[in-house]
């Protein structure tokens, strides 16, 4: 199958997994994870309807978005080093993967320059495993009062890399949690944020994380194949 055939089936599971829980097509947001993936698989992308992309490496990033010629949108979704922010400042339209305030503010610091605020998502790490990123469901309120008070930045609903099952429906309860933690968040009525997005889901679990609220699912191995190994950036 083609990367456009790809993306249909996808859509259509998608459509069938609102569907099953009483849910619009149009509120869930298929984000193509393109990393590691050559520019001609992103214009291919983008020719068959699919308009969000998903990187996850700085370097490769900066390197990319000047040889896609579709007029894409970019959302940065990887592990982000404070001294990178600036190589996207201007680039993308959403990250997703902020886990502490040195980041929200640096992110704040550099789109400031621009004077164009940022939607941003704050990651949270529900399984709490040391080898991934992501603040604490603890620590999230904490967190969100702080980014609050950023002049560029706006929280735009929360992000989670659950632990990783063979069964999609063993993640269920972390898609659950997530929409909990933004439901609470939402009473607190805090400046600038506002709960419009759960990122959540993979090619793998995405119709269940649709059934449990996802309104971004990041998708890259179903729409364009296995990954070669990662790069570093």
């Amino acid at each position: 199958m083609s990367i456009a055939d790809n993306i249909a089936e996808i859509r259509e599971r998608i459509e069938a997994a609102c569907q099953r829980s009483g849910r619009e097509a149009e509120e869930v947001h298929l984000l193509a994870v393109s990393k590691v993936k050559p520019a001609t698989d992103i214009d291919a992308a983008f020719a068959g309807g699919q308009v969000r992309f998903g990187e996850s490496y700085v370097q490769e990033f900066a390197e990319k978005v000047d040889q896609v010629s579709s007029p894409v949108e970019w959302h940065f979704i990887g592990s982000l080093q404070t001294n990178k922010v600036k190589y996207l400042r201007g680039k993308v339209a959403m990250i997703h993967s902020v886990d502490r305030l040195s980041l929200a503010k640096e992110i704040d610091k550099q789109w400031g320059k621009i004077e164009t605020p940022i939607d941003i998502l704050l990651q949270v790490n529900l399984g709490e495993e040391e080898t991934k990123s992501g603040t604490t469901a603890e620590e999230l309120e904490v967190l969100a009062r702080d980014c609050s008070a950023l002049p560029w930045v706006r929280v735009r609903g929360l992000m989670c890399l659950p632990p990783w099952e063979a069964d999609p429906e063993d993640v269920r309860p972390h898609f659950q949690q997530l929409k909990e933690l933004s439901i609470r968040l939402a009473d607190l009525d805090l400046p600038q944020t506002r709960m419009d997005h759960l990122s959540m889901g993979m090619s793998h679990d995405f119709e269940v994380a649709v059934e449990e609220g996802a309104t971004l699912v990041r998708v890259g191995t179903a729409i364009f194949g296995a990954r070669p190994p990662k790069v570093a950036g």
